[in-house]
């Protein structure tokens, strides 16, 4: 691949931003009155946090953005070093320009330590004259709440579908691509709301084929067709075992899928079954147990089988029903 399209079709400015339409209002009027609090940017990965701080710096410095825009990646560094040295030296200069201030952009903001949050609320105090902050995490709650008082809070979304599409079919038509009707289903699908992640699959999927179907995307994402998945818990819950077995090692071995995987998947699929709603109730609340168990080190070979047999016993309580 020639280029990154998640780079090559970064938006440069505010009002190109894909789904964040309130967000987007809010950061306009700060670059047109020119008067920036310090920011906190909120909300799951590829949802607009990091395009939106760099466009904002374009909308607020012209062409001239990178000489007062310093972006930082905490995941990095994550200690109390970083924050008395490159931090501060950064912030205590003067900025260039007529800009006023300079903006430092620190990404992941959530890895920092407890330690650093506490030497980052006072370099936030003292140099608010010639530097203002843009925080950006996944998890707010990881942010301690004296920053947190210190910052005017953006809550991003999840991408929603129709700017999700409108965003997709501007990219394919860019590149002379074909995106099919199940196409886009399987882009929707696979991303859960993140843009990037639906930027990355297209765009590889891209190298396959100029028709870009549901058999490239999922080939291209790693994952399984939603209907393979809805299968697998049919069979189960129609109480054969070895059957949906069968269909898991199909998943496991010629898709390659890890366990993790494809825990996330069934979750998402016991709401399309045809079950009464206790009964999901069953299954969601065993689905969350074995992916817990998981994620602390078990088998997924066995995990996975244990919950078949599970879904098997509960579909054999259904009939009897």
């Amino acid at each position: 691949m020639k280029e990154v399209w998640v780079e090559k079709y970064r938006p440069e400015k505010l009002q190109e931003v894909a789904g964040q339409d309130e967000i987007v209002e809010r950061l306009s009027s700060y670059a047109k009155t020119r008067s920036l609090p310090h920011l906190l940017f909120a909300g799951p990965a590829g949802t607009g946090k990091t395009t939106c701080a760099i466009a904002l710096a374009k909308e607020l410095f012209g062409e001239n953005w990178t000489l007062n825009f310093h972006e930082l990646n905490a995941s990095d560094e994550r200690g109390i070093d970083v924050v008395r040295t490159k931090i501060k030296n950064y912030a205590r200069t003067a900025p260039i320009g007529e800009g006023g201030f300079k903006v430092i952009f620190l990404d992941e903001a959530d890895s920092l330590t407890a330690d650093a949050q506490a030497a980052l609320r006072r370099t936030m105090e003292k140099y608010t004259t010639t530097c203002r902050f843009i925080l950006s995490c996944n998890y707010s709650s990881k942010i301690i709440e004296p920053i947190q008082s210190r910052t005017a809070v953006f809550r991003f979304r999840p991408i929603q579908r129709e700017p999700m599409e409108k965003y997709l079919n501007m990219i394919a038509k860019a590149e002379k691509k074909n995106i099919t009707k199940d196409g886009m289903e399987a882009l929707i699908y696979t991303a859960q709301g993140d843009l990037r992640k639906a930027i990355n699959s297209l765009q590889v999927a891209a190298t396959l084929t100029d028709k870009i179907d549901s058999d490239a995307l999922y080939k291209a994402a790693s994952i399984a067709r939603p209907e393979d998945v809805k299968s697998l818990l049919e069979t189960s819950l129609m109480g054969e075992f070895l059957g949906a077995r069968e269909k898991l090692d199909e998943l496991l071995i010629e898709f390659g899928l890890s366990g993790e995987d494809i825990i996330r998947q069934i979750h998402r699929s016991i709401f399309d079954l045809s079950i009464p709603e206790d009964y999901k109730v069953l299954l969601v609340d065993k689905v969350g147990e074995t992916e817990f168990r998981m994620v602390e080190g078990s088998n997924e070979r066995i995990q996975l089988e244990a919950l078949l047999a599970h879904f098997v016993v509960v579909g054999l309580e259904m009939k009897k029903k």
